[in-house]
């Protein structure tokens, strides 16, 4: 039995990878800024705080064999907020950890670090050029993790596609939100594009198997995504046809509707921020093969399955969060004007 710190403890990944860990006998302290309400509080110790306070992160660490850094700024938050909390807060994490002789920090970084490239699949080794506050942190934190590498420190990086499943909500609510209520639902570009998704029950494995493996084999960085997908419009459908209501994913020109969106963000009428929108009609898939060569990386779910597994849970738990809206995952991103433009579809 290992004594697992999961930073951000209280977030989507947090709490799925927390449940996984307690199924295997584990020992788990959570630390995030945000309080721990779940039914497994009880069962695990929760500190309140932020990642960027090395007192409260020092404490956090006492004791800790391994750490699972997941606690992050997302992209719907302030650039200050991004910068402080994903660069500085990341390495606040990682210099404690070496003081605390912590065996091991597991970072999830995120593919966003790889930008709006021109090719595909992308490989662990491709150039990292972020976009927006978010992708460029993620960046400058990887590189913060690498020089504790030099240090002695053992610290695999994951590199995720977007992950989803139960707690999942954010910009996905959008989605779901719209199949449960029988309205069409609008895509940027043609749909043909193949975007890879993540189930959080495969990132969980991922991540296991970083924790568990020998450090020489671990101390790496590995891309994680869904080993079945097909075009974002058949996968997305896949929604909309369990939903029921004959609705159909509609296609829009992706110039006109990057133009809008871009408009609509700087007015702050629209939740949606410039990686999602631009990266919509696009390719998006990286090659997993490292992990499942040196990891032993195997996912169970195809992109249709992840989707549906979310969505059945938003449907069971509607009730639990219906009327809030907020910038993390674990609330709907309020729909601004996009709530008015769904009575048209």
């Amino acid at each position: 039995m290992a004594f697992f710190l999961i930073t951000g403890g209280s977030g989507f990944l947090g709490i799925n990878l927390i449940r996984y860990l307690l199924d295997r006998g584990h020992q788990i302290r959570s630390l995030d800024r945000v309080s721990f309400d779940y039914p497994e509080k009880s069962r695990i110790e929760a500190i309140l705080g932020d990642i960027r306070n090395e007192a409260i992160v020092n404490n956090a660490l006492k004791g800790i064999d391994i750490v699972v850094h997941c606690a992050a700024a997302l992209p719907l938050y302030k650039k200050e907020e991004i910068l402080s909390t994903d660069i500085e807060g990341t390495k606040i994490i990682l210099d404690s950890a070496l003081k605390n002789r912590v065996k091991r920090v597991i970072h999830i970084s995120s593919t966003a670090v790889y930008g709006i490239p021109d090719h595909h699949p992308l490989f662990e080794n491709d150039e990292l050029i972020g976009v927006g506050p978010y992708g460029k942190a993620k960046i400058e934190a990887e590189k913060a993790c690498l020089l504790y590498r030099e240090k002695g420190l053992c610290v695999p990086i994951i590199r995720p596609k977007s992950f989803i499943g139960p707690e999942r909500l954010g910009v996905f609510a959008l989605l779901y939100d719209w199949a449960k209520d029988g309205k069409n639902f609008p895509m940027v570009g043609g749909g043909k594009n193949r975007y890879q998704l993540l189930d959080v029950a495969d990132l969980n494995e991922a991540i296991y198997l970083c924790a568990t493996k020998p450090e020489s084999v671990v101390n790496d960085t590995f891309n994680i995504g869904a080993k079945v997908f097909t075009t974002m419009k058949e996968d997305f459908q896949a929604v909309l046809d369990k939903a029921g209501h004959h609705k159909k994913i509609l296609t829009f020109p992706a110039f006109p509707m990057i133009w809008t969106l871009r408009f609509l963000e700087i007015l702050h009428l629209s939740p949606l921020y410039k990686w999602v929108y631009e990266t919509a009609s696009k390719d998006s898939f990286v090659a997993i093969e490292k992990a499942e060569k040196i990891l032993g990386f195997h996912p169970r779910y195809s992109n249709k399955e992840a989707l549906l597994r979310n969505y059945q849970w938003y449907l069971e738990n509607f009730d639990k969060f219906e009327g809030q809206s907020g910038v993390s995952h674990r609330v709907p991103w309020k729909q601004g004007i996009l709530k008015l433009f769904k009575y048209f579809f």
